[in-house]
């Protein structure tokens, strides 16, 4: 296509991929594919799974204003996420701004670190630790006046 038509602004291709593209069945796709995209802070990067979401979005709503995408990208994030960035940023701030404080949130919270690994003897061995066995069987306990292990004494 790009041969037939030459080289033409955004604007143009923009328009034409909303009059020829834009269907009921491309949207019906683009919705659940959007529903499916869902950050995994472990697998993904946050730039990249924003700006996909973003990039769906305004193809879908492209009047849609930037302040509705962010909320609606946020929403997808989850909870804790969701809640440190709308603490952190003004619903009015740009895109990179989100996703620096994405970033930001799972580089250095607990959110988007592993806080589930074993601990490590030494640092450079890297092996397990080894804890000892404590006995499940204790001795009973006796009174330390009479000895008997019916009462316990109360000094």
């Amino acid at each position: 296509m790009r041969q037939d038509h030459g080289k033409h602004s955004w604007s143009w291709w923009k328009e034409q991929i909303i009059f020829n593209w834009e269907n009921d069945s491309w949207r019906f796709q683009m919705k659940n594919y959007f529903k499916e995209t869902i950050l995994n802070i472990e697998m993904d990067r946050p730039i990249s799974c924003f700006l996909k979401q973003k990039d769906i979005l305004t193809s879908l709503y492209y009047d849609m204003s930037d302040a509705i995408v962010h909320k609606r990208i946020l929403r997808k994030c989850g909870g804790d996420l969701e809640n440190y960035i709308r603490r952190i940023l003004i619903e009015t701030f740009s895109t990179e701004d989100y996703i620096n404080s994405m970033e930001d949130i799972t580089t250095r919270t607990k959110i988007g670190r592993n806080w589930y690994k074993t601990p490590i003897d030494h640092k450079t061995s890297g092996k397990p630790i080894s804890r000892p066995n404590i006995p499940q069987d204790r001795a009973p306990f006796k009174c330390q006046i009479c000895g008997s292990e019916s009462h316990l004494a109360s000094t």
